[in-house]
């Protein structure tokens, strides 16, 4: 009997569990909304700076501050009330956790200094709590989890390499290496490739020696010119598996696939194992599950850096929306979960009030370059952490901010923002325009409890939430 009464306490114990799971689903389905947002940018853009504040900004909104006032309208206009955010714990993932406490640290230091940046994926989410108004309220409390993905600006740059194989991808990348300014750094890879015959049997050490010139000129043009399309990203930013034999690769001129056995016939299999495992190891699995993505573009850098950074980085945006607004409308690689992307200029604060709708506005003419037309894409310019002050000087508005390893706020005016669409004139570069210094990190709470400073997050929070809220 003992037995029975055992096996039947068992069998109602199972039900109960199951039916409580059903429960939780079903109270699941009714009360929490998952939304995806990914969020990467082109090279030094300040990605992990703009994720610690969304993080930092949003649970400090939880707690009853106003850091985040345009989303408190929207919420108020909606009817809906905060009850709270909190900060998921890390749980199973296999991800890297992204520890936005470590680097509100990293900031508010001793000796401030920036984060470091972006190597891997990782993740954190965030729960924020809603009441509802109406007969609504019977259903309790609504939640909007937001699950954030963080990943390598260098890898958004391979998006647009998937529509290619190795013969147009050599044939562009080529072009490009032809061109200033990339030709003051590409000469001694170009003369490698020219004394080449692509037809002649595949050698490893051939292949090893070209790829590292390839390697090496992709590094100076970064380095030395602050260029940002420089293909295949994950040379650049390899990522914790390192480098592997597929990546051991480079351009080479003519058609076809070449001759089994042939070098083409090598470089090509590697171009299309890297592509493909791109695909299958990033880009299928991640962006198919993306809700929202928001890119931050260093617009100010690329102009501080001249007429070629400037053209290059044009060039890259101008890519990848193209890219985003095919994928998209593909049913191949599954975006038709993406519902809105936001292109962000970033470190708005380094220029003064009155100039920050031309930089906005030159980089909505950037975009236009790539044509995209979805309704769901917009643009704007902001700072998801403030490191100046607006002022005047000498009759001028100015910023005020600290360069890094010094104490006192220095009064800085970046230059005339061309307020033409893209590119400027000549006119424009022929005016010299300084480099604006790297500036400290302002002085902020070390628990980041009050939120962090910033111009214009809020705006762009309430834009992407706005149709989940």
């Amino acid at each position: 009997m003992s037995g029975l009464f055992r096996m039947g306490e068992a069998l109602i114990g199972g039900t109960f569990n199951a039916v409580s799971e059903l429960a939780d689903e079903a109270e699941r389905m009714v009360n929490e909304t998952t939304l995806r947002v990914a969020i990467t940018g082109l090279s030094r853009s300040g990605k992990t700076v703009f994720i610690t504040s969304l993080i930092a900004n949003l649970l400090a909104l939880g707690r009853g501050r106003p850091v985040l006032p345009a989303l408190s309208a929207q919420l108020e206009r909606q009817g809906t009330a905060l009850l709270g955010v909190r900060l998921e714990p890390a749980g199973t993932q296999a991800l890297d956790w992204f520890d936005a406490a470590d680097k509100i640290r990293d900031l508010a230091g001793a000796t401030p200094h920036w984060p470091p940046r972006t190597s891997d994926l990782a993740s954190a989410s965030l729960t924020l709590e809603l009441a509802r108004s109406g007969p609504a309220r019977l259903l309790g409390p609504r939640r909007i989890r937001l699950d954030l993905l963080d990943y390598p600006g260098e890898w958004l740059l391979d998006l647009p390499l998937l529509d290619h194989d190795f013969a147009s991808w050599s044939r562009e990348t080529l072009d490009l290496l032809r061109a200033p300014p990339r030709d003051a750094v590409s000469a001694e890879f170009l003369a490698f490739v020219s004394a080449l015959d692509p037809n002649a049997v595949a050698d490893e050490a051939v292949a090893r020696r070209g790829y590292r010139l390839y390697l090496a000129m992709l590094e100076q043009a970064r380095d030395r010119f602050g260029l940002r399309w420089l293909q295949p990203g994950r040379f650049l930013r390899p990522g914790p598996r390192g480098e592997s034999p597929m990546m051991w690769f480079f351009p080479l001129p003519g058609e076809g696939t070449g001759a089994s056995g042939s070098l083409r016939d090598l470089l090509s299999r590697r171009f299309v194992a890297y592509r493909d495992d791109m695909r299958a190891n990033f880009f299928d699995p991640w962006f198919a599950r993306f809700d929202r993505q928001v890119v931050l573009v260093d617009v100010l850098g690329a102009l501080w850096a001249g007429q070629g950074a400037f053209e290059d980085t044009r060039h890259a945006v101008a890519q990848i929306a193209a890219a985003y607004d095919a994928r998209a409308r593909s049913r191949w690689l599954g975006l038709n979960t993406l519902k809105r992307v936001g292109f962000v200029a970033s470190k708005a604060d380094h220029v003064p009030a009155a100039q920050r709708p031309a930089l906005e506005s030159l980089f909505a003419g950037m975009l236009a370059q790539g044509g995209p037309s979805r309704r769901e894409t917009s643009h704007r310019a902001l700072a998801a952490l403030r490191c100046t002050e607006d002022a005047e000087h000498d009759g001028l508005p100015v910023v005020l901010g600290v360069p890094l390893g010094e104490e006192r706020r220095r009064p800085f005016r970046p230059g005339h923002i061309p307020t033409t669409p893209p590119p400027p004139g000549d006119a424009f570069w022929s005016r010299p325009f300084f480099e604006l210094p790297a500036l400290r990190p302002p002085l902020i709470d070390p628990d980041g409890r009050d939120g962090l400073p910033h111009l214009g997050l809020d705006t762009l929070l309430a834009w992407l939430l706005e149709d989940a809220l």
